[in-house]
């Protein structure tokens, strides 16, 4: 082999070598998600019934959680009480929802560019006919890195960000959109506190109507 072909075998490998690099950076820094994706993790889910429960009971427990919903529903973020947040929590806890990790600007509720698709996505999927008109919850977590009160706040300011930015861009009804933050408490990944999987904005179908029609 000539010095000339080794030089631009060389130049090839480290080239490949590079752009392989740069793929697997991109994709690893990709976690915006698509409109299906969220369309699908939201849809109401068909209902199933224990042997031991019956239609009264279905229909008595979600006359509660309306009644709980309509206590909360255009409520300022801030005043929901931690008892209120606990118990949007409990609820959530068996409805369709879905964890994006939408990225804020540092100690900002503003948006992040590289996180606007993923956003833009949540506005298209909300808009569809398969979902509007249902009621959900906007849930804002943050790390554990600072002071908890703080982080309380930051989490309450985010989440109302995306609120606001789903009513201005998409028509979205305002009263349909339950926003509540946790702040550190509930973290995605408990072992490691500042993992930025725990910077997230959880949104959950609280209204399970259209499962049965």
């Amino acid at each position: 082999m000539t010095r000339f072909d080794k030089f631009f075998g060389l130049k090839a490998i480290t080239l490949s070598a590079a752009l392989s690099m740069t793929t697997g950076l991109a994709l690893a820094g990709d976690s915006n998600v698509s409109t299906d994706k969220i369309l699908n993790a939201l849809k109401p889910k068909p209902a199933t019934r224990g042997l031991s429960v019956g239609p009264q009971t279905d229909t008595t427990a979600q006359a509660k959680e309306a009644t709980f919903l309509n206590t909360v529903r255009n409520r300022s973020t801030r005043s929901l009480s931690t008892g209120e947040r606990e118990q949007i929590a409990e609820l959530a806890a068996t409805k369709p929802k879905i964890d994006l990790e939408i990225q804020f600007d540092y100690n900002s509720a503003d948006i992040a560019k590289t996180s606007m698709p993923s956003v833009q996505a949540l506005g298209k999927a909300l808009s569809d006919p398969a979902l509007k008109g249902s009621t959900f919850v906007v849930a804002g977590h943050t790390d554990a890195t600072g002071g908890e009160q703080y982080n309380q706040g930051l989490s309450e300011r985010r989440a109302d960000t995306i609120k606001k930015y789903l009513v201005q861009n998409y028509g979205l009804n305002g009263n349909d959109l339950v926003t509540v933050g946790y702040g550190e408490t509930k973290l995605k990944d408990a072992a490691n506190g500042a993992d930025p999987a725990n910077r997230r904005v959880q949104v959950v179908n609280m209204d399970t109507k259209t499962a049965s029609k």
